[in-house]
């Protein structure tokens, strides 16, 4: 039985489910022919002894090896292998670059889009070039399509020369058209720079009790800098005074100025201090806060985003993965007004 740990195996850094890693690796190892028609799989108590897993997780990739019409349960002996031939699974390699709420409402869109019959290994890179280079290089070979969102806070250069490495027929980019990759690859992307600019346009009647505008856009931000392009330019073309703030921390909150936050935690400290000075929040100042989230409908008496339809870039990646076509889309935002502004 501990044959099978060889080509049987459940990597503990991937986010992908364990009972779908199991899954897809019993495929993988059909498709190999390192099991053949009529072998017997370990019973599901032998196999989660042997991979240290729950029993549940087994139970459910078995289950789902049946509903393929691929195994058969023997009582008390496991499963045989009744059929090898099936539709080669698309095979994905999913770097996101960190966690976020936002972050999970592209994924579940994405995976419910693709559904289970696609194979999808889920890694988080933590804006880290060297751990990124690591799972590139170790990983991308193997799969069908690497989907990449590419945010780094150091090596950036660096991060998008190796993306460009990969062969543009698997490329696809989420969340951020990186610079300078080169040839015909599928993006799904914001577009930062308009996105603001238009964003701020929509929102002119309520700015214009304010005199100021001031972005929180930390120095290490792994946000792209086209979002300073847009705010620059719109500033520049309605004449207002503004100003870029490296660190929130220390910064004294000025009245008759709009504050917008890229960050949840500058966000958290900007209410802090706006508590501490006593200010009142949409008349003395305002707060902008980039990407909704459900508790931002409370916080302040409702404070007013722009977000991006991350359940809509979810979908539309998957569905060109699934159609096979080569594009570029730029997916729309929204602004959400309320009581902060």
């Amino acid at each position: 039985m501990n044959n099978y740990l060889k080509f049987i195996k459940i990597d503990e850094c991937s986010i992908t489910p364990k009972y779908l890693q199991l899954t897809h690796a019993i495929l993988q190892a059909i498709r190999k022919e390192e099991i053949k028609k009529n072998d017997i799989l370990p019973s599901i108590n032998e196999l989660s002894i042997l991979l240290a897993t729950a029993r549940n997780t087994v139970e459910r990739a078995y289950k789902e090896l049946k509903k393929m019409g691929l195994v058969t349960p023997i009582a008390g002996k496991g499963c045989f292998i009744s059929a090898t031939h099936f539709n080669n699974p698309i095979k994905i390699l999913l770097l996101f670059n960190k966690l976020s709420l936002h972050k999970k409402i592209i994924y579940d869109a994405f995976a419910a889009t693709l559904g289970n019959e696609v194979a999808i290994d889920f890694y988080i890179y933590n804006n880290d070039f060297n751990l990124f280079k690591k799972l590139v290089e170790e990983k991308a070979d193997a799969y069908t399509k690497c989907v990449i969102i590419p945010h780094f806070t150091t090596c950036k250069e660096k991060g998008y020369a190796l993306i460009d490495t990969i062969p543009k027929n698997k490329l696809v980019l989420m969340d951020k058209l990186a610079d300078h990759i080169t040839g015909d690859f599928t993006a799904v992307y914001e577009n930062f720079e308009t996105d603001l600019f238009n964003a701020l346009e929509q929102l002119r009647p309520n700015l214009a009790k304010y005199h100021t505008l001031k972005i929180i856009f930390p120095e290490n931000s792994y946000y792209s800098k086209k979002i300073l392009c847009g705010f620059t330019n719109f500033c520049m073309k309605y004449a207002y005074n503004n100003q870029v703030i490296n660190c929130i921390a220390t910064e004294k909150i000025e009245s008759g100025a709009v504050y917008i936050t890229l960050m949840e935690d500058d966000l958290v400290i900007l209410i802090e201090k706006v508590m501490e000075q006593e200010l009142n929040v949409g008349k003395d100042i305002g707060v902008i806060s980039y990407n909704e989230t459900p508790l931002k409908k409370i916080i302040l008496d409702g404070i007013t985003t722009i977000s991006t339809d991350f359940k809509m870039m979810g979908e539309k990646t998957a569905e060109f993965i699934l159609a096979n076509v080569t594009t570029h889309l730029a997916i729309p935002f929204s602004v959400t007004l309320r009581n902060s502004l």
